[in-house]
Order: C-alpha cells, then sequence, then structure tokens
C-alpha cells in the first residue's frame, strides 16, 4: 500500500508548481551565493580607483563598465549584494523577533496587555516610515549595524498585527483550551502549541519584508543617509551616479544596480507569493 505525502511533500510540489517562486528562489539563491563569493568572483578591489579609466563602457577589462572613479561596476555590485541583502536578511530576523513577541502577547492574553500593546503599535504606524528612519539615522549614523536595528525596529508592526490576529483565532481552539486545563505554562502554550501553527503566514511575511527593507536600504542610501562610500550597497551607487553628466555619457552606470534591485525585489516577492500558495491548508492536494 502506497504511504501517503507527507505535508512536506505536499508543499514542495506546490511550491514547484509556481514557475514564478521557482526562478524568484534560483535568482536570490544565485544572487546570495554570488555575493558570498565575492572575493573569489571578483575581478577587481571593490575600492580600486583608475582615475584613467573613468566611466569606461562594459569591456573585457571592466565587464560592466566603471563608475566616477573608475572603479569597476561588476565588483561594486557584488560587494553591495552582501551589504543590501545583509541589511534586509538581518532587519526582517529582527523586526520578526520583536513583532511575534508583541503579537503573541497581544493576541494571547488580550484585554488591558492587548490594548496598551495595539495602541503602542498603532503609534508606530501612524508616524511615516521614512520621515522615522531619516530622523533615527541622522541621530545615531548610518552604520551598518545602525541601518540593521533601525530596519528591525520600524518594521515589525505588521508583523505585530499580523501573530495577533492568528493568535486570537488559535487561542480558542480545544489543544490550547486542554493544555490549559492540565496546568500548562502560558510561556509553552505560545512558543510550542500556537505559534508553530501560525508560522506560514509569519514565514510570507517575512519573506515580502526583505523586499520592502531591501527597497528602503537603497531610498535611504539613494537620498546619501545609507551605507557611504567607499562601502558599496546597490543604493548608493545609484546616488553616485545621479549627475546629469553620468546619466548621459554613462547610462549603464545606474541601470545595473538599478536593475539589480528590480530583480531582486521581483523575485522575493515571487517566493512570497510561491509560499502562500504552498502553505494555504485550504489548497493543499
Amino acid at each position: 500500500m502506497e504511504k501517503p505525502d507527507t505535508l512536506t511533500k505536499i508543499f514542495i510540489r506546490k511550491f514547484m508548481k509556481n514557475r514564478l517562486a521557482v526562478i524568484g528562489a534560483i535568482f536570490l539563491l544565485a544572487i546570495v551565493l554570488i555575493s558570498i563569493l565575492a572575493p573569489i568572483i571578483s575581478p577587481h578591489p571593490y575600492d580600486q580607483q583608475n582615475l584613467l579609466a573613468k566611466l569606461q563602457p562594459p569591456s573585457a577589462d571592466y565587464w560592466l563598465g566603471t563608475d566616477r572613479y573608475g572603479r569597476d561596476i561588476f565588483t561594486r555590485l557584488i560587494y553591495g549584494g552582501r551589504v543590501s541583502l545583509l541589511v534586509a536578511f538581518g532587519s526582517v530576523l529582527g523586526a520578526i523577533i520583536i513583532g511575534i513577541t508583541v503579537g503573541a502577547l497581544a493576541g494571547y492574553f488580550g484585554g488591558i496587555v492587548d490594548a496598551i500593546l495595539m495602541r503602542f503599535v498603532d503609534v508606530i504606524i501612524s508616524i511615516p516610515s521614512i520621515f522615522l528612519l531619516i530622523t533615527i539615522v541622522t541621530i545615531f549614523g548610518s552604520s551598518l549595524q545602525n541601518l540593521i536595528i533601525v530596519f528591525a525596529l520600524t518594521s515589525w508592526t505588521g508583523t505585530a498585527r499580523l501573530v495577533r490576529g492568528e493568535f486570537l483565532s488559535l487561542r480558542s481552539r480545544e489543544f490550547v483550551l486542554a493544555s490549559k486545563t492540565i496546568g500548562t505554562k502560558s510561556y509553552k502554550i505560545i512558543f510550542t502549541h500556537i505559534l508553530p501553527n501560525a508560522m506560514g503566514p509569519i514565514i510570507v511575511a517575512a519573506t515580502l519584508l526583505v523586499g520592502g527593507v531591501i527597497l528602503s536600504e537603497a531610498a535611504l542610501s539613494y537620498l546619501g543617509l545609507g551605507i557611504q562610500p567607499p562601502t558599496a550597497s546597490w543604493g548608493n551607487m545609484l546616488q553616485d551616479a545621479q549627475n546629469y553628466t553620468v546619466m548621459l555619457t554613462a547610462p549603464w552606470y545606474p541601470f545595473f544596480p538599478g536593475f539589480l534591485i528590480l530583480l531582486t525585489v521581483l523575485s522575493v516577492n515571487f517566493i512570497g507569493d510561491g509560499l502562500r500558495d504552498a502553505l494555504d491548508p485550504k489548497t493543499l492536494e
């Protein structure tokens, strides 16, 4: 007798049916691997200047051309991927931890705890995120660690609301009531019984949040408030290219980092859509 498929096999099969999600996952994995292996792959040091080769078009020596200081664009792109992806993944990890903690406490305990925590969430949401980011970065600086902390502290509210809704739905289920009846402590019920059943939507939200953080980091760097040169990031490469002369004489310079940001965010969103469909219990086959 053939064994029934496990939920893991069903999930993988459903995810693999979404071609855009698979393509997005392959592309994102390739970007991550190339960024990790940047010191091995890069043909030049990321901060090496050659003033005699400024704004050179793509060639055998400079595969994607050079910037205003004669630095290799390809090298800076893959090193910039390290920074941009590290900020994105680190920030999302922090935001998810904060969001799960706040949302779980609000949804499980309800009452005054829920009211206080959700009003705090409402206050954070009411502040325009870009102005909050600019203010914090201006005060505390724009180092890599500061950016990760800032994005984590400003990106958790959506996750908190999502987790709260899931906990409000799950806390009245029979398995939770049974755990309370036998005297299981609240923290065990939250993290052992309820949270694993709410991880599907949380994983999808985290995936989609990665794309938002990549765009936010690029926006800050474009405004000159993100990662500072000579350290490369996709955002500060765009910022360095916002020059009328550069746009006319070397259009490839802003094109490559902008196109890479576009493809990476699209890939992350495709993966999020694929995960959402694959984790939906109503469509499990």
